[in-house]
């Protein structure tokens, strides 16, 4: 299977030109799975609400139906990010689309920084199944807390698709660690640029159980990368003959007070 991903500058509030774009850059890509950054079709620099209800879609609005449509046609399974209107509520979520017509929407548990003041946050992770493989989703911060990769590994993933607007130096070296204790793919989609004075960190990264890096991005550079992997590997948790990072979880032990 190749995984890949689409790095980008997206334009503030253009929806029109940020999905173009989008599906331009995919486009050169050779992979089955590609996966874009976070709020890839409106920009992240909200100031105020009204911006965010102004953007936000439901799961049926246009974005994700033209890259619904786009996904049949290049035959490829693509996750998103983008703002998400559910009624009243904006989540800061993340779609996937597959050839098939399948949809799946994450919002985004973990909310960083001013996010917490337009967006409601996510309740669940949660895995899919597509051509024999189980993927999961998470959005950016997430990455900060160990549980996020963790719970998706006991739900058996083997790939984590990962949307980033990633601002803080941290991420993609943390993704080494994710992907050892879990021993996971993973595939994090970063932008480049700067918006609204917040300047992005580029570097999309994708990461092989282990720890490997298979594959780290510019800092500044729009590009579409794709690598293959082989997602069986996942499937094998043991350090060692004695010893399975997942098995040898004692949960009894981590418990508080």
């Amino acid at each position: 299977m190749r995984v890949g991903y689409v790095q980008f500058k997206p334009k503030f509030g253009d929806k029109e030109y940020n999905t173009k774009r989008m599906m331009e850059l995919a486009s050169t890509l050779d992979a089955d799975v590609i996966v874009f950054p976070e709020l890839a079709n409106t920009g992240y620099v909200f100031k105020t609400q009204e911006e965010v209800n102004d953007l936000a879609e439901t799961a049926e609005g246009p974005t994700v139906m033209a890259m619904k449509d786009f996904a049949k046609e290049k035959g490829s399974l693509l996750t998103f990010g983008f703002a998400e209107r559910d009624g009243d509520s904006v989540y800061n979520s993340a779609a996937t689309v597959t050839p098939e017509g399948n949809v799946y929407i994450y919002r985004k548990v973990h909310l960083f920084n001013r996010e917490k003041l337009f967006f409601e946050s996510g309740s669940e992770f949660f895995t899919f199944e597509w051509r024999g493989v189980t993927f999961g989703m998470m959005i950016c911060f997430d990455w900060m807390f160990p549980e996020s990769m963790r719970t998706l590994a006991l739900m058996g993933a083997q790939v984590i698709l990962h949307p980033a607007n990633l601002v803080l130096p941290y991420c993609q070296n943390a993704m080494v660690t994710r992907c050892l204790e879990n021993m996971v793919f993973e595939v994090t989609a970063n932008r480049i640029g700067t918006e609204r004075g917040l300047k992005f960190t580029g570097m999309s990264q994708i990461t092989a159980p282990r720890g490997v890096i298979l594959h780290r991005g510019t800092k500044t550079t729009e590009e579409a990368v794709a690598v293959e992997i082989n997602p069986d590997l996942a499937q094998n948790k043991k350090i060692n003959d004695f010893n399975d990072v997942l098995a040898d979880r004692n949960p009894r032990a981590y418990r508080l007070g």
